[in-house]
């Protein structure tokens, strides 16, 4: 339905288009959660006892996607005026504080909260220097504690750059159909009365000492009786207990040179593409180095030992048979049934409906339709995705299981069942498990009720329906046939001279490495409130990374079949799903040493939590690509080996 409905609708990337206000048009700012790198808690603005505008608190329409990232956007009593410039605007002055807001205000500063303000969809900038160099902030601080007296930012200096509106340019970039329809083409009508467009949104933060008798009589939006002077570098508002704060703002409008399509860059702009660089390289390296070992298996070894066997008279073959070696002496045993094959199937199942979302989520964002000017679309394109492909989960999990039965479709519906709650069920533990402790800190960031039952609903009304309709396409779908036939006796495998589950392990270290500086700058995105948009960069990591996993994985089976090790299945599927190990370590690795100022044990839950739910959704994503590239490379192997 949404595709009839958008064919022929012209579309703006990243997905907003341009707002004309005429001079002394209003403009409305929006508040957004307050947020910490401290905690990693969000909590509303309206929680401290800041001003609240005249109409009333209203929630603003938000996605499932901003439900589930703690966003929270409200209206706020910061209003403007289109390209007309204000000082000393009084807003409000707050009651007298309280023990209980006092404290919590002090709490607020100490745990580096910020204030995240939103004007025209952009949020709020700051600029500060340090040691030369300017650094970009979004929000900007609560207060600041200067020799523990506490210090609030009561007076705000906003800047916001204009552009004039070009209605003939935009028309032109944003197609035909219902955009131009919002967007007049009528140059006489542009002539007359010239637009605006906002393309930056500026805020300075000062700590300023208001005399409380000047404003008794004044109402909001008033004008201060005296001239307020802002210097961001000065603090001189200190809480007290008992006093009341009176809050006070400017605002200045500026014409910029920056276009419309490019107003997002101040935010976005790709620090260390370098390193982006250097991490594609790394990846490559390994991968031809990986690519050599292959090459030499299948050319050298494999390709050498089935051309002189086939090249031998039937009694040098059962000659050759008696002195026999490595993977060719398991080939009654290589297909015989896994340990467990139903787990196997509904791992395999949910990594590829993990790895389908993943692949087709980057694509889409690195295409830009998935920009930071649309919040919460990630999250929700995500979701949408991992629904849409449980038809592939229970389709590959099915016929993995007749595969492993040799046809037989007895069970399927159960393997198609477990499929679809496997993982969606693991997930909402751990996310009612943290919910319950953001419920207990009243934070913003809990989901609510209401959503948690559109999850649900979700799940059971189109994940599960979708999972047992592909198994009931995998029912009815011919299986791979085995090229050899399975003996009924076991073959012995020889004594290891080391652990086989070692070298498993270890093979992840790989892939690991292809991935790890891409991850500190995802960690840092999640953890740090830093805004990730390299999508492209990340697509082709993704990609490396499923050729490196398949690479690992069917080395390893090899040198298994190689030691007459035939139980090569749950082995092909760790040995790189065992990168989510070195990835867990890496988390906590990143919370000791990059996120030392997280306090409290519920940040650490949540940090842990959410990290252990991102661990297991790799693990059965690499996990698949290992063993679905072992099972191809098997398959490949025994079915060019001719039997009697």
């Amino acid at each position: 339905m949404c595709l009839i409905f958008q064919s022929g609708c012209g579309f703006y990337l990243p997905g907003s288009y341009p707002h004309k206000y005429v001079v002394g048009d209003p403009l409305s700012v929006k508040v957004n959660s307050l947020t910490s790198i401290d905690t990693e808690m969000p909590f509303s603005y309206y929680s401290l006892p800041f001003c609240k505008p005249q109409e009333g608190v209203k929630d603003s329409a938000e996605n499932l996607g901003e439900l589930l990232m703690g966003d929270r956007i409200e209206n706020s009593p910061y209003k403007f005026k289109m390209y007309t410039n204000e000082t000393e605007i009084f807003l409000c002055q707050s009651n007298k504080l309280s023990a209980d807001d006092f404290k919590l205000l002090a709490k607020r500063i100490d745990e580096m909260y910020q204030v995240n303000l939103i004007l025209d969809n952009l949020p709020a900038i700051r600029y500060t220097k340090k040691e030369g160099f300017t650094l970009r902030w979004t929000g900007y601080p609560v207060g600041v504690k200067v020799q523990n007296v506490y210090y609030l930012f009561n007076h705000l200096k906003f800047n916001v750059l204009i552009h004039k509106y070009e209605e003939t340019n935009v028309a032109h970039v944003m197609g035909t159909g219902d955009a131009v329809e919002v967007m007049p083409t009528d140059s006489k009508g542009g002539s007359e009365v010239p637009g605006y467009m906002v393309v930056g949104f500026e805020v300075v933060p000062c700590s300023v000492v208001h005399d409380a008798n000047l404003v008794k009589k004044l109402k909001m939006y008033g004008k201060y009786p005296s001239p307020i002077k802002c210097d961001s570098t000065a603090v001189s508002m200190p809480l007290k207990e008992g006093e009341p704060i009176v809050f006070t703002y400017e605002v200045a409008f500026e014409k910029s040179d920056i276009k419309w399509p490019s107003r997002w860059d101040a935010y976005l702009k790709m620090e260390g593409s370098k390193v982006h660089w250097f991490s594609i390289l790394n990846s490559l390296m390994v991968i031809t180095f990986l690519a050599g070992i292959v090459l030499v298996i299948f050319l050298r070894t494999v390709r050498r030992d089935l051309t002189r066997y086939e090249e031998l008279d039937r009694e040098s073959q059962v000659q050759m048979n008696e002195e026999l070696s490595g993977w060719k002496l398991v080939v009654g045993d290589v297909f015989r049934a896994p340990s467990n094959p139903a787990l196997l199937c509904i791992l395999v199942g949910d990594g590829i409906q993990i790895l389908g979302m993943a692949i087709v989520t980057i694509l889409f964002a690195a295409l830009g339709f998935m920009s930071p000017a649309s919040r919460g679309t990630l999250i929700t394109g995500m979701l949408f995705f991992y629904l849409i492909l449980g038809i592939a989960a229970g389709y590959v999990a099915v016929l993995v299981w007749r595969t492993i039965g040799c046809g037989d479709s007895k069970g399927w519906i159960s393997v198609a069942w477990k499929a679809a709650c496997f993982f969606p069920g693991i997930a909402f533990l751990i996310l009612t498990i943290l919910n319950s402790l953001l419920w207990g800190s009243h934070s913003t960031g809990a989901i609510p009720f209401s959503v948690f039952v559109i999850l649900l609903l979700l799940w059971f009304c189109i994940s599960v329906p979708l999972t047992l309709v592909g198994g009931y396409f995998g029912a009815k779908a011919q299986h791979i046939e085995y090229p050899v036939r399975t003996n009924q006796i076991p073959r012995e495998i020889p004594a290891q001279k080391y652990p086989s589950w070692l070298l498993v392990l270890g093979a992840g270290t790989l892939p690991f490495g292809t991935l790890f500086i891409e991850l500190f700058f995802i960690m840092s995105s999640i953890w740090m409130g830093r805004v990730y948009y390299v999508f492209g960069f990340l697509f082709i990591v993704l990609i490396l990374l499923v050729v490196v996993c398949a690479e690992v994985s069917l080395v390893l089976t090899y040198m298994h079949l190689c030691v007459e090790d035939w139980k090569w299945w749950w082995k092909s599927f760790f040995a790189s799903g065992s990168v989510a190990i070195y990835i867990f370590l890496y988390s906590i690795n990143y919370l000791i040493f990059d996120l030392k100022s997280l306090s409290g044990p519920v940040s650490a839950t949540l940090y842990l939590g959410y990290s252990l739910f991102m661990v297991l959704a790799v693990m059965l994503a690499t996990g698949t690509i290992g063993f679905l590239s072992s099972f191809w490379f098997v398959h490949y192997l025994f079915s060019s080996v001719k039997l009697d």
